[in-house]
């Protein structure tokens, strides 16, 4: 059996154990902000390390070499400073490019990349040594990291489910400067009732949500949320900060802080979005039973019809994310409709499948039937039933 690096655990040990994250805004100090810049900047150096290391002995000898480990790069003269950086921080770099080396030769992904830096997340994973001991602890709001003296200050937003231990941190410097730290807890198993035992099929409180660009969806019972669409807001007043910055000479002190400030405008669009989706997720998975959505192919999506920039401002691929992990926490069930099924085309009322339906036909009209519908809404309704009925099928067939 192979080495275990940090973070890493046996199957029966998975099985018998669940994380969460936690993420806060932390406020370190000047003194401890210097420090966590040089474990950032020590982890990329590293990555960048073993890569080059790596693909000149792939171009030697034809095969993969045995990745080095952070010590023995800590014996080289020249590098003898990464032992004062985090050793943790560092493990973690050699687990995460061994991982990417092994998805390179399955053809799960590319092949790794170098980290240039302000091109790349400015950020690094540190990890519980020692539980008698622990070099990674959260006290209030005070955290505890490894290699830095002082606790850095949180600001603890939400309540953390006790009986957790605290096993890793993310630490990230976004590129408006703000500090965040991704606490990750693991805590006992719980085996969580789905909310449909012991009822029937008519007791179940299901919903369909059909996508919607103008706005983030439109449900089976014809509602939409009140979404505050971020980035199209900001969008003007961003591409003015852009025009100003083009005109600064690049590296430059103004031109330093004309990025900050572009940078600001970006995190605010992108926090405001995460916040109501994550609301609003949380208000789905917590009142209905089952939650049927469409498989869609986002990618596809924002490449069509101009839609990148509607598309990514919808945050619908995170809304998924969100949905799918808190079903699981709260005992609900999300299901996805095949990304072939006729959502739009097919008429709630007779079945019959409209072909000739056009994308900027907004209202079906059944030609069957003569049953008339906004189309988003009958498209929901069409999600939610096939969602029931994939359920009720696959329920049937445990039983």
């Amino acid at each position: 059996m192979g080495k275990k690096f940090a973070g890493q655990m046996d199957k029966e040990k998975a099985a018998a154990v669940e994380q969460r994250a936690y993420r806060f805004e932390g406020f370190p100090s000047q003194g401890q902000a210097h420090l966590l810049s040089q474990f950032i900047g020590s982890a990329r150096f590293l990555w960048n390390r073993m890569l080059a290391d790596w693909k000149d002995s792939y171009k030697e000898t034809g095969q993969s070499a045995p990745i080095r480990t952070p010590a023995s790069y800590k014996g080289e003269p020249d590098l003898a400073w990464l032992k004062g950086m985090d050793s943790l921080a560092l493990a973690n770099v050699q687990q995460n490019f061994q991982r990417a080396v092994k998805e390179f030769f399955s053809g799960e992904k590319g092949c790794p990349r170098f980290k240039k830096k302000h091109a790349c997340p400015d950020a690094y994973t540190t990890n519980l040594s020692n539980r008698d001991k622990p070099n990674l602890r959260l006290s209030g709001c005070l955290l505890k990291l490894p290699k830095i003296k002082e606790p850095v200050r949180l600001r603890v937003h939400r309540k953390i489910r006790e009986g957790g231990l605290l096993k890793n941190c993310t630490v990230t410097r976004e590129p408006d400067g703000r500090w965040y730290f991704s606490l990750l807890f693991e805590y006992p198993k719980q085996e969580i009732p789905k909310k449909t035992a012991g009822k029937g099929p008519e007791a179940w409180e299901a919903i369909g949500l059909d996508m919607s660009l103008p706005e983030l969806y439109v449900d089976s019972d014809g509602n939409t949320p009140a979404y505050p669409k971020p980035y199209r807001k900001l969008e003007r007043k961003i591409a003015r900060e852009q025009r100003k910055l083009s005109r600064m000479e690049k590296d430059s002190r103004n031109y330093t802080k004309q990025l900050k400030k572009i940078a600001k405008l970006h995190a605010k669009a992108k926090h405001q979005r995460a916040d109501f989706l994550h609301k609003l997720s949380y208000r789905l998975v917590t009142h209905y039973d089952i939650i049927c959505i469409e498989d869609l192919d986002m990618s596809a999506i924002k490449k069509a019809l101009s839609f990148g920039k509607s598309a990514s401002d919808n945050g619908w691929g995170m809304f998924v994310r969100m949905l799918t992990y808190k079903a699981e926490w709260y005992g609900s069930i999300l299901i996805k409709a095949g990304k072939f099924f006729p959502s739009s085309k097919a008429c709630c009322a007779c079945g019959h499948i409209h072909k000739e339906l056009k994308l900027s036909d907004r209202v079906y009209v059944c030609p069957a039937c003569g049953h008339v519908m906004g189309r988003d809404h009958q498209a929901a309704v069409n999600i939610r039933n096939e969602g029931v009925r994939i359920y009720i099928a696959a329920h049937s067939h445990v039983a």
